[in-house]
């Protein structure tokens, strides 16, 4: 859904919205199961900079919900999790604050995106929520054991008889202080 300024300038705009699995695209990890719905508001903000310099700023107040399958970390598992959030984002027209040269900016600032001149694709907006609201890592199980590095079997489903040796000879001597250490 695109949200354009001259949408927004007599009120703001009611969002109910449901986003189908697939209509956004995540990390390889990550999978929608089901839609994500988002309610909400868009609304315009109008910042005078000088006579003649308005810089129309959208933002996006909404909550959001959707469940979402993450892979093990250790061992690639599905695990299934459920996400809600709100968002109160604000975006500013692209090349809005550009100056020449290198300068500071405030904390607000760093929590400002931007948009084309086109508009603000709201999809954008919930794929970046989403993203910044799961962990990075996600586990199965707090003591799941992962994949065996020679055979590459899931060791919370079943046992095999490899041996765990140092990837790399160099290391041989830290295997026998750890083994040392534990006795």
């Amino acid at each position: 859904m695109l949200i354009t300024p001259a949408q927004l300038v007599d009120e703001p705009l009611k969002l109910d919205e449901a986003f189908a699995p697939g209509s956004l695209e995540y990390a390889p990890d990550l999978r929608q199961l089901g839609p994500i719905t988002l309610q909400g508001s868009a609304e315009l903000l109008v910042e005078h900079r000088g006579p003649r310099d308005l810089v129309q700023d959208i933002r996006i107040r909404a909550s959001y919900s959707g469940d979402f399958e993450q892979l093990c970390a250790r061992c690639l598992e599905p695990v299934q999790r459920r996400l809600e959030g709100s968002m109160d984002l604000i975006f500013r027209p692209a090349g809005a604050d550009s100056q020449a040269g290198e300068h500071a900016i405030t904390e607000d600032e760093t929590e400002i995106g931007y948009y084309e001149e086109s508009g603000l694709l709201l999809e954008d907006a919930v794929r970046e929520q989403v993203l910044l609201a799961l962990p990075g890592r996600i586990l199965c199980r707090q003591d799941c054991k992962g994949l065996c590095s020679h055979c590459g079997i899931n060791r919370n489903l079943s046992t095999c008889e490899c041996v765990d040796e140092p990837a790399n000879p160099r290391f041989a001597a830290l295997a026998g202080i750890a083994i040392a250490h534990k006795g």
